[in-house]
């Protein structure tokens, strides 16, 4: 598996990504290949009472304990009739590990990002779809699931959770501005009304990095970029623009390379890191560590909060 990430993990800020392609009763899905860890041939699991219906159980290889979350039965899709040919997949993100059984995988193709359409709200279940994407490779099309909200879905506490900024104490109004990219329309309400409670309110948000990077280019064909924009958050995992391309298109711009650029992504382990300490992030914060976020962002503009 190590050996097949290497083959396609691909240049940092190409806006390129390498797709996992996997079966479910015949439909096609895709992971980042930069979450998964590893592939194995399906294997018994110990069930657990009183847990979400789409948690098949856990299994404990080589001394690791992993949660294995029934990929079909929480999609609602036809299970495999043959589960000992089945698969699962091991991802890691948001700081956590979990196996998702499914029927197959397929291989792993790299895509562009430019490739890949946000799917239509009215058909892929509103703000909270769990499809991030549509990606268009081959003359066939593959359903991006999003894992982020398919872990939070089955274990709530795994989210973003607006009380975690209760530590920080009583803080001042700012007027900061502050730019986030972000893909998914649930998690960026999350962050816009946990920056708010934060005490920022002078808040942009854009659906991907490209509309992230028209907006800054406007900005600077007006001369107002100091006016509009003192710290920016974005996500890796993007539609059109991915995070990365974002943060190596700005620090390449005479205007722009100066402003704090955040990612806060489900994404961040030791390799990302590397990747974007190369593209100069001021800042990599796993999902959903927000009250670490807006400690961040007090830091790089100066808010202070109350004493």
């Amino acid at each position: 598996m190590e050996e097949l990430r290497a083959n396609i993990i691909l240049e940092t800020g190409t806006n390129e990504i390498g797709i996992m392609e996997f079966t479910i009763a015949g439909h096609t899905f895709g992971i980042n290949v930069a979450k998964v860890r590893e592939i194995m041939t399906y294997c018994p699991v110990t069930p657990m009472q009183m847990s979400h219906p789409a948690v098949e159980g856990v299994f404990k290889p080589r001394d690791v304990l992993m949660t294995v979350i029934n990929l079909p039965r929480y999609l609602n899709m036809p299970e495999s009739e043959n589960p000992e040919k089945d698969i699962f997949i091991i991802a890691d993100f948001n700081n956590m590990r979990v196996a998702f059984h499914v029927d197959t995988v397929v291989g792993i193709n790299s895509i562009s990002w430019e490739a890949i359409s946000k799917p239509d709200t009215t058909i892929y279940g509103g703000q909270e779809g769990i499809a991030t994407g549509i990606a268009e490779y081959d003359n066939r099309l593959i359903t991006i699931l999003d894992f982020e909200k398919i872990v939070t879905d089955i274990s709530p506490n795994s989210g973003i959770k607006l009380s975690d900024l209760d530590y920080l104490g009583e803080r001042e109004r700012s007027n900061y501005p502050i730019l986030i990219a972000e893909d998914s329309m649930l998690l960026s309400k999350l962050i816009l009304e946990s920056l708010k409670k934060a005490g920022y309110t002078n808040i942009t948000q854009t659906n991907n990095g490209k509309e992230a990077w028209d907006f800054l280019n406007e900005l600077k064909a007006n001369d107002e970029v100091e006016n509009h924009v003192s710290c920016i958050i974005t996500d890796i995992e993007m539609p059109q623009m991915d995070g990365h391309r974002l943060l190596r298109l700005i620090r390449d711009d005479s205007k722009l390379k100066t402003i704090p650029v955040v990612v806060f992504s489900s994404l961040i382990n030791e390799e990302m890191r590397v990747k974007g300490k190369q593209l100069g992030a001021d800042e990599q914060i796993s999902k959903p560590e927000i009250a670490k976020l807006v400690s961040v962002i007090d830091r790089l503009v100066g808010h202070k909060h109350l004493q």
